[in-house]
């Protein structure tokens, strides 16, 4: 579902479309989901599920909050590298999929934002920024992903990370902790 919803739009996929590309029989696909919106939203909470597990991973082995952001946002944007059209099935197609998918995009956002504002933890009260900041970073990096796969990207977004950790550091953590991050050369 997903694959084909970034490859021809949530609105130009049909189950006929899904079917086609599974091999499965029209009853199989109703046995399972009532119809295409039913499948997507399914299929949204799998790959976002893959995609956090991923994330986590990533930054489990990291000893501080940078480390964990660094190979969290890095991981992320290796997935879309590796998967754009489930990428702009996830980021793009979720506003014709409707309220329900949209709904499930900001309780993902949610969760990001709060990952984002351990900073202030982590920072020690280096900087003070405002509550706002945690949402315009994690609204900042996924408008440059979303408008990147909206104009068919479907690479170069690791390169994307010292910009982006420059972004998510700044706030939190002052001018020359974001420049070190800028400059240390791990794409």
């Amino acid at each position: 579902m997903l694959e084909a919803v970034g490859a021809v739009g949530f609105e130009g996929t049909s189950v006929r479309t899904v079917l086609d590309r599974t091999g499965l029989y029209r009853q199989a696909f109703y046995d399972s989901f009532a119809d295409k919106e039913d499948c997507y939203l399914q299929a949204y909470d799998v790959a976002l599920k893959r995609v956090e597990a991923g994330i986590r991973a990533a930054a489990s082995s990291e000893e501080d909050w940078l480390g964990e952001l660094r190979a969290g946002l890095g991981a992320l944007l290796d997935f879309f590298d590796a998967e754009p059209d489930v990428g702009r099935a996830l980021i793009i197609e979720v506003h014709p999929a409707g309220p329900a998918a949209l709904a499930k995009r900001a309780e993902a956002m949610r969760r990001a934002c709060a990952f984002l504002d351990q900073a202030r933890i982590a920072a020690d009260g280096a900087v003070a920024p405002p509550p706002i900041a945690p949402e315009a970073i994690a609204s900042g990096v996924h408008m440059v992903i979303h408008s990147r796969l909206a104009a068919g990207e479907r690479e170069g977004f690791r390169q994307l990370l010292p910009q982006f950790m420059y972004i998510a550091v700044l706030p939190y953590f002052g001018a020359e902790a974001a420049k070190a991050e800028m400059h240390s050369g791990q794409p």
